[in-house]
């Protein structure tokens, strides 16, 4: 049998979430059951399997003989090529405990959408003056029997014969994937007041809009408190569906497992605002006993992305420093002191490069983005395929000084296959970098307006933990970053037209196995 078990983030504690069917006198046994759980880029989510000989009928673990297990993260198994992660059974000192292979794929049922489109004829006349301004609500029906809102379509002014516009919505927020649960439409006469008059009403399902155009999609709009009091009344008009056309959405996680990869690149500020790193005020103080805030950020968003990223080799950059031997002010080198071949090996050769480039660089300035976000641009730009994506961390202190020139950067690398992310850490306003993420604002350089949304910002201190608990306050604040990415990832690929690479074939196990299955 295996048991899988996740990880609390707060407390570490591992909790059982399943277990698999018991198979029989086997030593490679192929599990039938599968588990079921919610993914999230932004989160970073422990995974241990443990294997067990089970010896009898007790549910409980202990009274059967341990064979090994294997710890992994969900975004390892994701992020593997074809979401297949094989990897050594371990926990049995001096033994060889197996391998296991563990598979992931996306549920596919809610992937849809829908585009539909309706008219409407002869709709009762609500209006004093002129005709209805008719309009659509749709609802989907929930386990309760109550409806929730998950449409509404625009109104059209002074008619009862109205056309609307093609809508497309989710299979999920129509019905919950369920294609023969209710779905209710109303019709009202818009009212400038707000309130709005009451046509009539008629419902649905999935299935039978499904059927397209046809005798059996157009519905009669009944006003039940009419039917109640008028004997000849028939309908208040009719709703016919013009269209129906079924779209998979395409996820993030199919261009993974096609093989997209995920560049991570980190820049860091050495400018002197951040203050002399041996001083306990200096937010780059090297303690020995715990990370500062610059390897805590780094430490947070690289620890997750680098699940995405196969080779697991970084670039890491500085920039607002004078650099050794003859005290040259740079605003792009590499962190391990070679500009040929800034790469450091995964997260933690980044941290080490970080350290050991502050004992020997002097903090300086200005604080320029502009030549870091154009270093990654250039290599984005070369591969526009879709076969890889670029993501920049940028950790800094704060007030930019080249602001036209970052806007510019940031314009062009919007066309391009790469996000930026930007944690701003101390005490400084940060107002600059909210203009840079352009949430509120589109970004714009001379005129031109960025393409997409590509820059995510954060405030460091709005994650400090005041009780000390770094692990829930730095995963609190990779989710943040990191949740955007997934979306402006997509739309680099839409505007594109980029498909995803189809997935290497499924796993077939060497035939040899079958013969122990006595």
């Amino acid at each position: 049998v295996c048991v899988l078990y996740t990880q609390a983030i707060g407390n570490k504690e591992w909790r059982e979430f399943g277990r698999t069917e018991v198979i029989d006198n086997t030593l490679n046994p192929d599990f039938v059951r599968k588990f079921i759980m919610d993914y999230f880029f932004e989160e970073r989510e422990n995974l241990r399997f443990d294997f067990y000989d089970v010896d009898s009928k007790s549910p409980n673990l202990s009274k059967h003989d341990f064979l090994g297990q294997m710890f992994c993260t969900l975004g390892e198994i994701v992020g593997s090529q074809g979401s297949r992660l094989e990897k050594s059974i371990v926990g049995i000192p001096g033994k060889k405990c197996g391998t296991v292979i563990v598979t992931a794929e996306e549920l596919g049922c809610c992937r849809d959408s829908v585009l539909m489109q309706f008219c409407a004829n002869k709709l009762d006349k609500k209006d004093f003056f002129g005709k209805s301004d008719p309009f659509l609500v749709f609802y989907r029906s929930n386990e309760d029997g109550s409806f929730t809102i998950c449409h509404k379509t625009e109104v059209i002014k002074n008619t009862l014969n109205p056309v609307w516009q093609a809508f497309k919505i989710s299979v999920r927020a129509l019905c919950n994937g369920d294609y023969d649960r209710t779905i209710k439409v109303e019709v009202y006469d818009w009212d400038r007041d707000g309130s709005h008059d009451f046509i009539g009403e008629f419902t649905t399902s999935y299935r039978e809009l499904s059927r397209g155009q046809s005798q059996f999609n157009v519905y009669e709009v009944i006003n039940p408190k009419k039917k109640g009091k008028k004997k000849k009344y028939v309908n208040s008009g009719t709703v016919t569906l013009l269209s129906f056309l079924i779209e998979t959405e395409v996820s993030f996680l199919d261009y993974i497992k096609g093989g997209t990869q995920i560049n991570f690149t980190v820049a860091i500020d050495f400018t002197a605002s951040n203050g002399n790193p041996s001083q306990p005020t200096s937010l780059h103080y090297m303690n020995p006993y715990q990370l500062n805030a610059y390897g805590m950020a780094l430490k947070a968003v690289g620890e997750i992305i680098q699940d995405y990223d196969s080779d697991k080799m970084f670039p890491a950059l500085g920039f607002g420093a004078r650099l050794p031997p003859d005290g040259r002010v740079s605003h792009e080198f590499a962190l391990n002191g070679n500009p040929q071949n800034p790469y450091c090996h995964g997260i933690d050769g980044v941290m080490e490069a970080y350290y050991r480039s502050l004992k020997s660089v002097q903090l300086y300035g200005p604080t320029n983005f502009a030549p870091v976000i154009n270093h990654v641009a250039r290599y984005a730009a070369s591969v526009k395929d879709g076969s890889q994506y670029f993501v920049l961390l940028i950790i800094t202190d704060g007030v930019i000084s080249d602001m036209a020139q970052t806007k510019e950067s940031i314009v062009n690398a919007s066309k391009l296959p790469m996000s930026i992310i930007i944690v701003g850490v101390g005490p400084a306003e940060f107002d600059a970098m909210e203009e840079l993420d352009g949430d509120v604002v589109r970004i714009s350089s001379r005129g031109k307006f960025a393409e997409r949304d590509i820059v995510q910002f954060v405030p460091f201190r709005d994650y400090i933990d005041r009780s000390g608990n770094h692990v829930l306050s730095m995963a609190r604040l990779a989710k943040d970053v990191l949740a955007e990415i997934p979306e402006q990832f997509l739309s680099y690929m839409r505007v594109r037209g980029i498909k995803p690479s189809p997935a290497p074939p499924p796993y077939t196990p060497p035939i040899h196995v079958l013969q122990t299955q006595i």
